[in-house]
């Protein structure tokens, strides 16, 4: 069994942890015909914008400028709350998005409609953290 690491990668090693965690993904993979949409993780200290067409992630932008890569929702929490998720098993609270907006500090943010279109291998995606560890 694979353990979430410790420390945080660099934000490159993480990106390529998570592109390689999702795309080999079978849950993902069985579900993610359809799962075509740009979302931004944003962590406070680090943002990324994680591309997926047809279910393959395709880009992960590493830091980018508010121009420089659009995306149709926002996923936004503090490191913290990010850490948690990472956790290999998270605490209450750190185990889904809608616990996390609900008793944490996260929020959805933009188009909400493509998330919930989504939703099933966006949450899957969130629950590789406790595999390749948070992204901060």
């Amino acid at each position: 069994m694979t353990t979430a690491p410790t420390t945080a990668p660099s934000a490159e090693e993480w990106a390529t942890a998570f592109t390689d965690a999702s795309n080999a993904d079978p849950e993902i993979q069985a579900h993610g015909k359809y799962f075509t949409c740009s979302w931004l993780l944003d962590a406070g200290e680090r943002s990324y914008v994680i591309k997926s067409e047809s279910g393959t992630v395709t880009n992960v932008a590493v830091d980018p400028g508010p121009l420089d890569e659009p995306y149709q929702f926002a996923i936004r929490a503090s490191a913290e709350t990010w850490r948690g998720f990472g956790a290999e098993v998270p605490a209450p609270m750190y185990h889904g998005i809608w616990a996390a907006s609900f008793q944490r500090d996260m929020r959805l943010e933009g188009d909400v409609l493509v998330l919930m279109q989504n939703l099933r291998c966006i949450t899957r995606q969130i629950e590789l953290l406790r595999v390749i560890g948070s992204p901060v």
